[in-house]
């Protein structure tokens, strides 16, 4: 469920976009396309909600004719292997976007490097061994870190005071509440502002300022190819440092007490 819940961040900057379109068709936009995946999740109803979620802004986008050659969202159904061999090596950008200190990033991220892509991400998990080694010009790391999620936590953390300072998301808040996503289902998505509202564990409404702010400088660095692709070169030769004879023989050394 926690990866469910930081999608949001994903489907919300994506959602900002294509209102930001709205009120502005003149302005420049990188052309992007969103790109979700993942697996059914039967026991977890705000999961499924999220999905479903995640299609309808899709909905709403995709159908838009003002949003054609801009943007354009997808939902890659039932994530395997399979689907992953095509994902990585297309991707321009990896999303790892986990909140800090949950260690939620696995071996996905690494691929995505591995294949070229850069990523947008927090210190988390993987991400920081990542950015140990590529270098923090050559990814794009935003959002609180550990410490600040603890401090944050441990102070009481009041999700309403960042919607309040955040106009754009304030204004998804109210598209969902006035069922602009789902308007044969009246408040079908009201679970999704109550959580984020109420508790919202995973910080979502805490880190979507700093996120957008980061995309935005993702759009901006794009459109310098020529850096751009330097940097993507750089990740890709930076990631045999996740080669598995590393991790095994480290694993044989430290773990195990195996020798060769």
């Amino acid at each position: 469920i926690h990866e469910y819940k930081r999608q949001l961040l994903f489907a919300f900057y994506a959602l900002s976009e294509a209102l930001r379109i709205r009120q502005n068709p003149s302005a420049a936009v990188q052309p992007r396309t969103f790109i979700f995946g993942g697996k059914a999740a039967p026991g977890y109803a705000m999961a499924k909600l999220i999905i479903k979620f995640i299609n309808s802004v899709g909905d709403f986008i995709n159908n838009d004719p003002a949003m054609k050659g801009k943007i354009r969202l997808v939902y890659m159904e039932n994530y395997c292997v399979s689907v992953a061999e095509k994902i990585f090596p297309a991707s321009d950008l990896s999303e790892q976007i986990s909140t800090a200190g949950t260690e939620a990033s696995g071996t996905g991220n690494m691929k995505f490097m591995l294949n070229g892509a850069l990523t947008i991400g927090t210190l988390d998990g993987a991400n920081i061994e990542m950015a140990e080694q590529v270098g923090l010009d050559n990814i794009f790391i935003f959002g609180l870190k550990a410490p600040e999620v603890r401090k944050l936590k441990s102070e009481g953390y009041r999700p309403q005071d960042f919607v309040k300072k955040s106009p754009m998301l304030s204004e998804i808040f109210e598209l969902i509440r006035h069922n602009a996503l789902a308007p044969h289902q009246p408040d079908l998505f009201r679970p999704i502002v109550d959580s984020l509202t109420g508790l919202d564990p995973y910080l979502v409404c805490a880190d979507f300022d700093g996120y957008c702010a980061m995309q935005g400088k993702v759009s901006a660095e794009y459109q310098q190819r020529e850096n751009w692709v330097k940097k993507s070169i750089l990740n890709t030769a930076a990631s045999g440092f996740f080669s598995s004879d590393r991790t095994i023989r480290e694993y044989a050394k430290d773990i195990w007490k195996v020798k060769a």
